[in-house]
């Protein structure tokens, strides 16, 4: 009876330090910070509009299965030829919906910006749905795409996050495999803002840890600011840098040496 009770006990105290309850316990404790921090990521912002009505879910499911499914599959789930939708929020869809980069016109490097095919409502509804999905990125409340932010504390945010692609007038520029940064003129300030929420095309995610709500404002004022008021120095060039203005020197300056030489031997004989 004593050599059962104690095997009995030496059991019990095995199973109490099974070395695989200590991993369990991290692993469910990793798993529950994890699931708050994407469920305060994803609706805890306070640049968030407020959610639609159901009525648009609806109209916004009906636009998607006529005119996206075929792409992105019947419940967004995507398929070979376009992403899952699941989770990317309505900003990602207002953005590329918005600036008619969706639905595409033809298979590229990327989708370009043209006329939008669909109107403000269609577009809402469409990220209404979307939305619905999973959490993810809203549209934006105006007071964050206002342009009434800092400018100079805007320009020193675009420098340094921005401008190694965008240039740093927001000309765009050209990356790898037939892709470019867009230029930033004419772009409205909710599209930008969305843009940097989502992260389109090549462009990396700059979520409220890495730049504020209030920070964003301030890059939004700043390219406001800079089209608002053109280069004091004389003609831009289109803003493209020392290639562009290195180019022009060669091309009209020694150019027009090269006449000048032609034109005095000419009259010289």
């Amino acid at each position: 009876m004593r050599e059962t009770k104690q095997k009995n006990a030496r059991k019990r105290k095995a199973g109490r330090r099974h070395p695989l309850a200590t991993v369990a316990l991290i692993v469910i404790g990793l798993g529950l910070t994890g699931g708050a921090y994407a469920t305060f990521n994803a609706t805890g912002s306070s640049a968030d509009a407020t959610t639609s009505s159901a009525s648009d879910v609806t109209a916004g499911k009906q636009l998607f299965q006529a005119n996206c499914a075929s792409c992105h599959g019947i419940e967004a789930q995507g398929t070979d030829a376009a992403p899952s939708l699941i989770g990317v929020g309505a900003a990602a869809v207002d953005f590329q919906v918005g600036t008619g980069r969706m639905p595409m016109a033809m298979s590229g490097p990327q989708a370009e910006q043209k006329p939008a095919q669909f109107s403000q409502k269609e577009t809402d509804q469409l990220a209404a749905y979307v939305a619905s999905l999973g959490p993810g990125p809203s549209i934006p409340l105006r007071d964050v795409t206002d342009g009434n932010g800092d400018a100079a504390k805007g320009a020193e945010l675009f420098r340094v996050n921005c401008a190694m692609c965008h240039n740093v007038a927001g000309a765009g520029g050209a990356l790898t495999e037939g892709k470019y940064a867009p230029p930033l003129t004419g772009v409205t300030g909710k599209h930008i803002y969305e843009a940097m929420v989502t992260g389109p095309q090549n462009m990396p995610v700059f979520n409220d840890r890495n730049i504020t709500p209030e920070g964003k404002r301030d890059i939004i004022t700043y390219l406001q600011f800079i089209q608002a008021n053109p280069s004091p120095g004389g003609f831009e060039l289109g803003s493209l840098g020392p290639v562009a203005e290195g180019l022009f020197i060669w091309i009209f300056g020694l150019g027009s040496i090269v006449a000048l030489t032609v034109w005095i031997t000419a009259k010289s004989n």
